[in-house]
């Protein structure tokens, strides 16, 4: 055994747990819902942590969809999508999602993770730019990295920024066209190089850390403007925004031309696992030729499409979820409000309690546990130092007064201990 591997290791895990930022699995012992029971414990905690934000991921026509699914394609796919993974269940479910979405292809991945690294890595490269927001998941930034691709940061939600950097690409191209004024030939060369340069602009539809949206509608005009393709992963928007759930693309009134590359997750609002892209049938053959996550990597099991085929059915079909979802993120931001909690500015199901210090998080979240609620503490790196917080996400099925019980623990909790401001 390599001791100097192990003792560097070690050396990095007591500086995690020094530091405070210490993560730790907790055990289910419980289906999701808006109460679950954590192993050790003998009394249920009402779940203000989870992503199902319209309560499906427990839904009874839900497992009896996932029951039909495997008696009818059984459990594994057995191989990649491209080898003989792909089955009438995947079939069925991009063709779904493809026309209620309104573009040409859908192709799916085993995780939203996997789907920005693919859709990254194949679509740019080296030769590419790619500006991307600064709060962007970890997985489009990674995704960018793994391109090759130049890559720049703007400002969280920031137009100015967007196009400050847009403009400063444009420069830089012309400033190297400029350079080459005495030779033709290089100049020719130069103009060629720059033609064959794709600008991507990334970002989150819907921030996971944040809650707030993205501001497409004012991206649009600057994206054009530098005639730049814009990406969207809208992995916590699709499903609760928009009259019928389609998200951000509905949100912003816009339609697969604007929006032409769209990334969406099965494991937040539709209640199961898994992750789409939908675009062009070019984008769509370019995954299928050069995405290595997704040509090599078993398909989502067959039982599981099956399974979300029905989600989405049922997302189409009960928009009463989505408007009990619509009250339940009212409720919580008026009457938090009134007790002067220091909120983020956040109109959808993720609604951040900003305590900036670490310790004030993981003692308010320990705190709220102790009277029957569980929060989830997020502290840097997940976001940036000095702005620790409380991660409070609603769902369909929270009752009125279990949201009512939460702002009045919590305010309680912060009357007393607002000294860690």
């Amino acid at each position: 055994m390599n001791q100097k591997f192990y003792r560097k290791l070690d050396q990095r895990l007591q500086q995690q747990h020094q530091s405070g930022l210490w993560r730790e699995q907790k055990t289910l012992t419980s289906p999701q819902g808006p109460l679950v029971l954590q192993q050790g414990q003998t009394e249920p905690l009402v779940n203000f942590s989870s992503n199902d934000y319209l309560s499906l991921a427990s839904h009874p026509e839900l497992i009896d969809a996932l029951h039909q699914g495997a008696a009818q394609f059984g459990i594994g796919s057995g191989a990649s999508h491209l080898i003989c993974g792909h089955s009438d269940a995947h079939l069925e479910l991009q063709t779904a999602l493809a026309e209620w979405l309104g573009y040409e292809s859908v192709t799916l991945f085993s995780c939203g993770y996997m789907a920005n690294l693919a859709m990254l890595q194949s679509l740019f490269g080296k030769s590419d730019r790619i500006v991307q927001d600064k709060l962007n998941h970890a997985s489009l930034i990674d995704g960018a990295r793994a391109s090759e691709a130049e890559h720049k940061r703007f400002q969280h939600c920031s137009v100015a920024s967007l196009q400050q950097q847009l403009s400063c690409l444009s420069r830089g191209s012309s400033s190297r066209d400029s350079s080459n004024r005495g030779s033709p030939d290089k100049a020719s060369i130069s103009r060629k190089s720059d033609d064959a340069r794709i600008k991507a602009v990334v970002t989150d539809g819907v921030f996971s850390m944040d809650g707030d949206i993205a501001p497409l509608d004012q991206y649009l005009p600057v994206v054009n403007q530098h005639e730049a393709v814009i990406l969207v992963d809208d992995a916590h928007g699709l499903g609760v925004l928009g009259e019928t759930g389609r998200g951000c693309k509905e949100y912003f009134n816009l339609d697969a031309q604007q929006l032409p590359i769209l990334m969406g997750t099965f494991g937040k609002a539709f209640g199961t696992a898994g992750a789409f892209v939908a675009s062009s049938k070019t984008v769509a053959e370019s995954f299928t030729q050069f995405a290595r996550p997704y040509i090599y990597t078993t398909a989502m099991p067959p039982a599981l499409a099956y399974t979300t085929h029905k989600s989405l059915t049922l997302l189409q079909q009960d928009a009463e979820r989505r408007q009990r979802l619509q009250r339940n993120i009212q409720l919580f931001r008026d009457i938090a409000s009134d007790k002067g909690l220091p909120l983020m500015p956040s109109i959808t199901a993720i609604q951040p309690v900003l305590l900036k210090q670490e310790q004030a998080c993981i003692d308010c979240a320990a705190y709220l546990k102790q009277h029957g609620f569980w929060v989830g503490a997020i502290r840097p790196p997940t976001v940036a130092n000095g702005s620790a917080r409380l991660r409070i996400t609603l769902n369909a099925d929270h009752q009125p007064s279990d949201i009512e019980r939460l702002v009045a623990c919590l305010s309680q909790w912060w009357r007393t201990h607002r000294a860690y401001d």
